[in-house]
């Protein structure tokens, strides 16, 4: 930056000085880099290769940035170290948003993932013993979808029906086949030899190389109960109408590369979605209420 001279000799030192800091702050940084962080987990999936040049060519740089771990992406989002996240169903973020006191919010849907049931000993559900062992996420929602999985399948039976926010105290033994264990959802594949079978979140399928073709059984999109797991972009609240972040989400939902590389990535299994954001809001809302009353 230059700061031209006024070319006025009998300027005072303090005029020179007042010109000085206003040339200055005439030059604060204009919005050239309009480069957006999206943090995800796992990273390395091949449509964000996609979505990063689809998005380059509507004139935004878009940064991956991996993590390995899902708690990360929501507080680095709110303290700013990143603009947005893409890693989590609605019902992650409301067990965060009501852990955490925050207010961070979806900007728009992307997917239902199916919740995969996998195992390294059986070929199917039937062949899992009485008394079995199955792995289920130990993260608040994941685990509560998970159990709602191993119900459907008939392995066991919750309380009342179970909800988005169930507990292993909510399973009822007597009417269970399998007993139920909690580990980290990332090692989960890792720890399918020493199980019966595992409860394995979708992010974690191909990286740990298992096929979705040997699922022994998953839950279902079509399912209202579903609706608290549809994935989102997630951003602070105050960026709830941002432009360019705004934009994003529509090149993911409509961009016809775009959609082709995700499809082709999750397979059949998983339903892309266009989910109005004010729906995305209510269900959240209502996640919310449920988790604090589990939380009580």
């Amino acid at each position: 930056m230059t700061i031209r001279k006024r070319g006025i000799l009998a300027a005072s030192i303090t005029a020179l000085a007042l010109a000085a800091t206003t040339a200055l702050a005439g030059c604060a940084p204009a919005a050239e880099d309009t480069t957006v962080k999206i943090g995800v987990v796992p990273g390395g999936q091949p449509y964000w290769d996609t979505f990063v040049d689809a998005a380059a060519e509507e004139g935004i740089t878009v940064e991956i940035v991996d993590f390995a771990e899902y708690p990360q992406p929501n507080p680095l989002l709110s303290e700013g170290e990143l603009d947005l996240n893409q890693f989590q169903h609605i019902a992650f973020l409301a067990a965060h948003n009501v852990d955490a006191d925050d207010d961070l919010v979806p900007l728009g849907a992307t997917v239902i993932y199916p919740m995969n049931l996998f195992s390294a000993k059986y070929d199917s559900i039937e062949d899992i013993p009485e008394g079995g062992t199955i792995a289920v996420p130990n993260d608040e929602s994941n685990r509560a979808r998970a159990l709602l999985v191993l119900q459907k399948l008939g392995l066991i039976e919750l309380a009342d029906g179970g909800n988005s926010s169930s507990t292993l105290d909510d399973i009822i033994a007597d009417k269970s086949k399998v007993t139920v264990t909690e580990l980290d959802a990332a090692g989960i594949p890792g720890a399918l030899p020493d199980v019966d079978g595992g409860v394995v979140n979708n992010d974690f399928v191909e990286p740990a190389g298992l096929s979705f073709d040997d699922s022994l059984g998953s839950d279902s999109a079509d399912d209202a109960a579903a609706a608290p797991y549809t994935n989102i972009f997630a951003a602070r609240a105050d960026d709830a109408d941002n432009e360019t972040y705004l934009k994003l989400v529509d090149i993911y939902q409509n961009n016809t590369d775009v959609q082709a590389a995700v499809k082709d990535y999750v397979g059949d299994g998983a339903v892309l979605l266009k989910t109005p954001v004010s729906e995305l809001k209510d269900i959240l809302k209502q996640a919310e209420d449920d988790y604090r009353a589990q939380s009580k």
